[in-house]
């Protein structure tokens, strides 16, 4: 960032209200009669627990609405001001496949006291995902297995293993629902959203989405431009991201984190690696060789894989707050031998309870979902070339992100619908944050986002971890909360 830059779009306080304009009835075009039932639905909300709960239906395929359908399982978290509800703020957490309904549940959490006061949060689970019409490729225990395999292969057996798990899954998922699978896009996704929206009775989509949820908003945006209302799509996955170029940012993504990390650690008095960066990194690629050759105890009893003490360190990478200071420890127990602190971090990324179960369906949806939007074609010596030239860059990372190319490779979904740009003409101002060190979402597929799309603006966090809104810069927070409940329009670009 440049230095001379300043800080834009702060303000202090609870922004004023003020409701978001409705479109006029001549800017929306009439839905096809197919799908007319759908958009006639309205949702019965049912008390649950501290929340509201409903089910809608979706058409399984939107090229033959009257074929079958979908349902499709919301919650809702009233507004704490009935009297001041501006409306409701559909909310997505990305994945793909994670759950909206559990990201809902954290909503006093997640946002911010202004936005809790004035929207009904409604989370929903998308098609594939969890209490909706969901996908389920692989039992807890073939999940253990696929987790557990060697996913940087040194011998023609290991490489077979690895090729083996990924088909083994595919089989899976097209064995448990095979034109669910066919129909698991991000298009549909969106689809979907325009039925729920309908449902709740809005005019227009007031929408937060974080990470992948970014994607599937940008696409709503671009097939129902003029039905946005106030859209803020936080850690940007632009869908002009070919496969490659995703696969190549997230490695330089979590390459600049780990650095960032190591930066930091270093510094530190009792750092279990260092003293400087560039020997601390050496020490990070060797620990991660040695657990390959030889797993490393825990306390639970399952032994540390390289493939998950890597899946630690990754998910690490995601929090400066939370996930830095449990990397250190686990660093420090996994030089003196023991794996415990990475395999819970690993753990609590792949949603694996202690009893060996698995707390929601992500390990399944998250690839399906992946593969049918950007199918995989590469070949076991494309990956071994890959993992030459991605090594370069990063020794710890990059054979693993090579390897992990060949994932999708027999998808039978051969074509999917990225990358494609996301203009979203003549929708209002759509707000996209992005983190300048983010690992999963590189601060550079927010600017393109926010530059492809017609009324884009760009909020600039300066700062480390996943995510810019509510994670600590009180300009970020600001500016979204008045863009939100007012409907100000931040700056562009307004750097924080």
């Amino acid at each position: 960032m440049a230095a001379g830059l300043l800080l834009a779009g702060c303000t202090s306080g609870e922004p004023s209200v003020a409701p978001s304009p409705v479109p006029a009835p001549s800017a929306t075009k009439a839905e096809p009669s197919a799908l007319r039932p759908f958009y006639e639905q309205r949702a019965q909300w049912e008390e649950c627990g501290a929340f509201e709960c409903a089910t809608l239906e979706a058409p399984l395929n939107y090229q033959d609405p009257g074929m079958s359908t979908i349902d499709l399982a919301l919650l809702r978290r009233p507004a704490n001001n009935q009297d001041e509800k501006l409306g409701s703020l559909f909310v997505n957490p990305g994945g793909p496949g994670v759950s909206g309904i559990s990201y809902a549940k954290l909503a006093e959490v997640l946002f911010t006291e202004p936005v809790l006061e004035h929207y009904d949060i409604v989370g929903w689970d998308p098609r594939g995902v969890g209490e909706s019409t969901s996908i389920t490729c692989m039992t807890d225990e073939e999940t253990d297995v696929y987790y557990e395999t060697d996913g940087t292969p040194d011998t023609p057996a290991e490489v077979r293993g690895l090729v083996q798990v990924n088909e083994r899954f595919t089989r899976g998922c097209v064995a448990d629902d095979s034109e669910l699978l066919r129909q698991l896009g991000t298009f549909n996704s969106a689809r979907d959203i325009d039925i729920l929206r309908a449902a709740v009775d809005e005019p227009r989509l007031n929408y937060f989405g974080a990470s992948y949820g970014t994607e599937l908003g940008a696409i709503y945006a671009e097939l129902f431009p003029q039905r946005v209302g106030r859209m803020v799509l936080d850690a940007a996955l632009d869908p002009a991201v070919s496969t490659d170029e995703l696969s190549r940012g997230q490695l330089r993504g979590f390459q600049r984190a780990t650095q960032a990390f190591i930066a930091d650690c270093v510094a530190r008095e009792g750092c279990a690696v260092g003293p400087t960066a560039a020997e601390a990194e050496e020490q990070l690629t060797g620990l991660l060789q040695e657990v390959d050759a030889a797993p490393l105890p825990t306390a639970s009893g399952r032994p540390l894989t390289e493939s998950l003490a890597t899946l630690g360190m990754i998910s690490a990478m995601y929090s400066e707050s939370s996930g830095w200071p449990s990397l250190r420890l686990g660093l420090s127990q996994a030089f003196d031998g023991d794996g415990t602190v990475l395999l819970a971090l690993a753990d609590a990324y792949a949603e694996r309870n202690a009893d060996g179960t698995y707390a929601s369906n992500v390990n399944s949806a998250f690839p399906a979902i992946s593969c049918t939007d950007r199918p995989g074609t590469s070949s076991v010596v494309e990956a071994e070339r890959l993992a030459r030239e991605y090594e370069e860059f990063s020794p710890i990372f990059g054979r693993t992100f090579a390897w992990g190319s060949v994932s999708c490779r027999n998808w039978p979904v051969k074509r999917g619908d990225f990358p494609t740009s996301a203009r979203a003409p003549g929708a209002e101002p759509i707000v996209v944050i992005g983190t300048t060190r983010d690992p999963a979402t590189p601060y550079a597929w927010s600017v393109s986002l926010a530059k492809s799309l017609q009324n884009g603006v760009l909020i600039s966090r300066d700062g480390d971890g996943h995510t810019g809104y509510n994670a600590g810069n009180a300009c970020v927070d600001d500016a979204v909360d008045a863009y939100l409940v007012a409907g100000q329009i931040p700056d562009d670009p307004t750097i924080c």
